[in-house]
């Protein structure tokens, strides 16, 4: 798990296992402990064997957020796929 600190969010990165394989995510929480986290998939069309992997994919995807909305939504550059598979 990898986490970064933005001005009133904490954001942490993760894998969850559904069935035998895992989804990547990212929680958002109010550094402020109010509310609960809001979690986002991670690569939602893809699942991935290995749970090392799907955690790998959602450090990835915690390093490329350039910042969160008022609301807390990560934003992400605008060709961002999540992806890194070669064309």
């Amino acid at each position: 798990m990898a986490e970064r600190r933005f001005d009133r969010y904490l954001v942490r990165s993760g894998a969850s296992a559904e069935g035998s394989r895992f989804t990547a995510w990212l929680a958002v929480s109010a550094q402020d402990g109010r509310g609960f986290p809001v979690y986002y998939a991670i690569c939602e069309n893809r699942s991935f064997r290995e749970q090392g992997k799907a955690e790998q994919a959602a450090a990835d995807a915690l390093a490329a957020v350039l910042a969160l909305e008022e609301d807390g939504t990560p934003v992400f550059p605008e060709d961002y796929t999540g992806f890194a598979d070669s064309p």
